[in-house]
Order: structure tokens, then sequence, then C-alpha cells
């Protein structure tokens, strides 16, 4: 019996043995032709026949699997056989790196954190590494404090397979051009590489009703029988240019780029662009800039900086020039693919080499005109995301289009998302009234700024106006109506991109009728003025400045207490007081008279004087007589009212005749 038992599990053994290391060998002629899908299934298969006592064995396989996932997107499942490897004690360091990016792509930040440091104390200097732990730091407060960009999912344009790089050409928003291995794609049998189709380039049109129609397939020989995708367009819309990858079962055959030109609605037989000499080399992802002097592409030649660069060619009459790499800027010991341009002629990439939120990150590149040297920022969330995303297109003219990104899928397979970048809204609400608080319906402000900006603006019914304004501008503003004086005022707008609003009031001095000075102070039963009348005098001083044609008079009134002749001294003294702070902050003295009267013109009421007095009535006249019908209380705030200082406009053509 125990005989028999030794025996069944030899034979166990000898099988499980026999399946691992076919799987293992089918496994390894698939990763060696770069067909990691396949590859995956059969590590996976040999792994799971492999005994866990063979620890070593069990390991190596573990990291190969974990690698075709990564390869792959599959991050989950590449995060899973990382952590297998380091399980098993596989020996190589990088398993830790690697197992951080994969956690990173999750949006694990803190566990990506520890893999990093692990990695860091075998290779303390390793920049790729050193940027994935600032990375888990940036991240969580760019995810926390996102931009003001939206992102939508745009479900006319899912399908079950990856969906990818969108494009529009040209000046032409009607139609979106697209890369995408769902099932109107042309190959038929399943890539090897990715487990879909080969991708092909799709279209979709805007319908009277500005709705995306339902994608379909160029029906054109740009489509073929390999990879194609990821296309670009002259500004003319003429020319396409698009990657493609062919296969060869002889020798292996990198990505090209192909150029197709377009005859009416129909796009013509594609032609290689001969770019590279070297063959051994891939180039792809074209983006052809704004003006059509250069195209841009990604490359892995010789002389970049790690593994995908962006480089540039420059195109001539006849074909291309010179290539350029662009610098250590912009890329890095990682990979920068999916060159495309902006509304302003921004350059966006995608990056994995920059500080990030996850895999694959999209940036914003501006060159300096005098040093060359670029700017580079992350565009941060919502637009990137701890998952891949990448290839953006912007609807012409404006901030807003579509771009890729595999969040939220578990097999890391790409979708279409739509941004927008919603405009900052700096609104100016104003109000022109009198002194007295009535509108203005009458009134024009006219508002001139920095920026050019000059509009006359008539005001509502109720004398108010609303102006949309630009950020960080300064604005000078002019209220004018017929038989007031102009009031002015200036404002800056604030910097920042986010919503502001501001308020402006212009009370308007009337021509024809005394203005009461608010807030103007004496010393008790003297003519000095006391320091909290400053802030009135100096705006009152503005007014007259804004106003140079006018001359006024300044009247100062006292109440009824004590005798007539001294009253009227006082008032004068009080009247000329102002007149010399007046003059000492600039004012012409000719264009001012002082005059006290006492208390021989008590206060008319009108309607500001309500607020104060709200038991008076519009036409009262405030005399001693009146004033002594009333309670104690209110013959005391009656007395205040009639101890003011106003002014009166005698002139408006000071200095126009001379």
């Amino acid at each position: 019996m125990f005989r028999n038992f030794i025996y069944y599990i030899l034979v166990l053994l000898l099988f499980t043995s026999c399946g691992a290391g076919r799987s293992l060998k089918k496994a390894e002629q698939s990763y060696a032709r770069g067909e990691y899908f396949d590859a995956a299934k059969y590590y996976r298969k040999a792994y799971a026949a492999t005994p866990a006592k063979q620890r070593k064995q069990r390991g190596v396989i573990a990291y190969k699997m974990a690698d075709c996932y990564r390869l792959i997107n599959y991050t989950v499942r590449a995060k899973g056989a990382y952590m297998n490897a380091i399980r098993y004690n596989y020996p190589d360091s990088i398993t830790f790196f690697y197992l951080a990016e994969s956690q990173r792509k999750n949006g694990e930040y803190k566990p990506a954190a520890a893999s990093y440091k692990t990695y860091l104390d075998f290779r303390p200097n390793d920049t790729l590494a050193l940027n994935g732990l600032i990375s888990c730091q940036l991240a969580q407060k760019w995810k926390e404090h996102p931009t003001r960009y939206t992102v939508k999912r745009v479900p006319i344009f899912f399908s079950r397979r990856a969906d990818y790089s969108p494009m529009y050409a040209g000046e032409d928003a009607d139609i979106l051009y697209f890369t995408s291995t769902r099932n109107e794609a042309k190959g038929n049998d399943l890539n090897g590489i990715t487990g879909m189709k080969s991708a092909d380039i799709f279209q979709s049109k805007l319908d009277e009703k500005k709705n995306w129609q339902k994608p379909e397939p160029l029906e054109s020989e740009v489509n073929s029988e390999y990879e194609d995708g990821a296309c670009t367009f002259s500004a003319d819309g003429k020319t396409m240019y698009f990657t493609r990858c062919r296969t060869s079962p002889e020798s292996p055959v990198y990505a090209e780029i192909y150029s197709s030109a377009r005859t009416g609605a129909n796009w013509g037989t594609p032609t290689k662009c001969a770019i590279l000499n070297d063959s051994l080399s891939s180039v792809a992802h074209p983006a052809m800039s704004p003006v059509g002097d250069f195209l841009y592409f990604v490359s892995d030649m010789p002389g970049g900086y790690g593994g995908l660069d962006l480089w540039r060619i420059n195109v001539v009459q006849d074909g291309f020039g010179y290539v350029d790499n662009l610098g250590p800027e912009i890329n890095t010991a990682g990979d920068e693919m999916f060159p495309t341009f902006g509304p302003k002629g921004e350059l966006y990439f995608s990056s994995n080499g920059h500080p990030g939120m996850g895999g694959l990150d999209i940036f914003r590149a501006v060159q300096d005109t005098l040093s060359g040297k670029w700017k580079v920022e992350n565009m941060r969330s919502p637009l990137n995301s701890a998952s891949d995303d990448f290839g953006m297109t912007f609807e012409p003219g404006h901030p807003r289009g579509f771009f890729s990104s595999n969040r939220g899928d578990a097999r890391g397979w790409d979708h279409i998302y739509s941004f927008e970048l919603p405009e900052v809204n700096h609104v100016l609400t104003g109000w022109v009234y009198d002194k007295e608080g009535d509108p203005l319906p009458d009134a024009l402000v006219t508002i001139v700024g920095d920026d050019g900006t000059y509009l006359k603006i008539n005001v509502k019914k109720d004398g108010s106006f609303v102006q949309q304004l630009t950020p960080g501008q300064r604005y000078v503003m002019l209220a004018s109506c017929r038989g007031f004086l102009n009031g002015k005022q200036e404002l800056t707008t604030d910097t920042a991109q986010v919503d502001r609003n501001y308020e402006a009031e212009f009370p308007l001095a009337s021509i024809t009728r005394p203005v009461l000075i608010e807030n103007i102070f004496y010393e008790f039963d003297r003519a000095d003025l006391t320091p909290a009348s400053t802030t009135a005098l100096d705006e009152l001083i503005r007014l007259l400045n804004d106003n140079p044609n006018v001359t006024i008079e300044l009247a100062a009134h006292c109440d009824y207490k004590g005798n007539d002749a001294y009253n009227e001294r006082l008032s004068q003294r009080r009247a000329e007081s102002v007149v010399r702070y007046l003059i000492k902050g600039g004012i012409a003295n000719d264009r001012l008279t002082a005059k006290g009267y006492g208390e021989s013109k008590p206060k008319v009421v009108n309607k500001s004087v309500l607020k104060s007095a709200p038991f008076l009535k519009i036409g009262d006249v405030l005399t001693e007589e009146f004033i002594k019908t009333l309670p104690l209380d209110q013959q005391e705030i009656c007395n205040a009212i009639n101890r003011r200082t106003e002014f009166q406009v005698l002139r408006t053509t000071y200095g126009l005749y001379q």
C-alpha cells in the first residue's frame, strides 16, 4: 500500500514537471518574439505547475510573468506576480522597482513609496526611483487639490477593446479620428503581443445636432492587417501621418511612420516616410507642428536620454531634413511619447520619467524663444490619474478636446475621455447713483484695460451694470451722467485662475445742487479739522482731479445754538480750513471758494437724510422752530444733520478757454 502511494506521487510529480516544462518552453518562445500576452498565459500555467518547494524556479517564472503583465498593462496582475517573485527570493533588486511602479499605477502610493525605498537601498542614485518616490508624495496632493479641468467618459467612443490617440484633422472640428482594436478592425487574428486584434484608424462625425456618430473604420489602404494608428495631420488637414507596426516571421520589424494624402473624401495609398537610415530603431507617434515646419515623433534611436525620447525632423519641400532630440528638459531616463500641440502652439506629451501620478502622465511644455529651453509642467489631476494618460487632441481654437486613459480598467485597456478647461469668470457688478441714493439710469460707464479693453456700457434702469473682466489686468472705470460730476475708480483683477466677483459703486455728485461731504469733523467749537476727516477730504481731492474743469464753493453750516454772528464766523473758518487742506493736496486755489453760512441755511430733508433720521419726511426743513417741536433725542439728531460741510459746483468750464 505504501509502495503504491509513493508510486502515484512520483507519477504525479513527473506529469506536473513535464507540464511546467512544456508551458515554460512556449512562454520563452513567445517572450522572445515579443508576444507578451501569449507569454504571460504560458508563464502562468508554468507557475501553477511548478511545486512550491522549487522556490528558485517559482521566483524566476513569477518575475517573467510579471514582466509580461507589465508590458501589456495588466497592472493588478503584474503587482501580484512581482510580489510572488519577491516572496520566492528572486535575486534581482529591480523587482522592487517594478513592484513600486505597479503599486503606483494602482494608486497605492504608501506601499509604492515603501517599495521605492527598498529599491533605493540597493541603488540609491537611480533617477527613476527617486522620481517615483517624489511622485508618491505629489500625487496625493494633486488628487486632493485638482485643477479646474473637467473630465468625462464619452460613451459613443467606448468599446470592449482599446480606443486611444484621438485626433482632429487641421481646423476641421466635425471629424474625430482615433485608433482602436475593436472588432471592426481589419486584422483577423489576435495579436500575440496584446491579445487583441491589430489596431486600425477609425473616425466619428458630428451630425447636424452636434452629436458624435458611431465610429467607423477608414475605408482606405491606411488600415492594413498590421497595427495602424496614432495619426496626426498637416495644418490644412490634407496629409495624414500615422504609425504602422509591421510583422515578419524572418526578422523583427520596428515601428515606422507612413503618410497618406487626401483626395476629396478619400485617403490615398500610404507611403513610408524616410526619417531614419537606421532600420534597427523605431519611429512612431508623429505630430505635425502647427505651422508645418517640423514633424515630431518618438524613437529609441541612439543619442537619446533613456528609453523612448521625443525627437523632431524638419519638413522641407522635397521631404525631410535634419533630426533633433528635444533635449534633457523633456526627455528623461524613462519614456516620453505621444506628442501633440495645444491651441496656442504649446507642446503636450506623456512621460513616465518625470514625477507624475502613476504610469504615463500628460505634460505641457513651452519653449523659451531666447534660450531655447523648455519649461515642463505636469497637468495634474483630473487630467492625470494613477493609470496611463496620453494622446491629447484639442478642438481647434478651444481649451477642450479628448484624450486617452486606461483609468478604471483592470485589463489596462485604453478608452477615450473628453476634457475641458472651463472659462474663468471674473465678473464686475456695478451701480451708478447720485449722492442721495437714487439710481441714474442715463449713466454711461467707460472701462479701459491694460489688455486693450475699451468698453462703453449703458447702465440698466436701476443704475446697475455687469461686465466680464480678464484675470490679472488693471482697469480704469469712469461713470458719467448729464448733470453730474464724473466718478472714477481703478480695479486690478486677481491673477488666480478661479472665479471671482467684484463690485464697484459710483455715487455721482450733482452739478446743480449742494453735495454733502460726509465724515468731516472739527474740534469742538473750533475750526480745526480732526484726523478722521482726511479720508473724506482725500476723496474730494480725487474727485476734483477727475473733474479738472469744475470750480466749487465749500460751504460750512452750523446748528442754531449760539448767536448768529458767532456761528457765521465759526462756519467761515471751518470752510477755510477745508479749502486749505484741498490746496495743500494740489488743487488750485482759484478753483475753490470758502463760504460760511452759519445757521442761515437749514438742511432740507432728502432721501439720504432718512437713513439716519427715519422719523423725518422728505421735504422737511430743519429750522430751529421745526426742531424744537421734536423729542429731545430727535432734536440732537437734527442739529447734527445741520452741522455739515457741503460743496456746490459753480462752473464747469475752468481752464477750457485759457
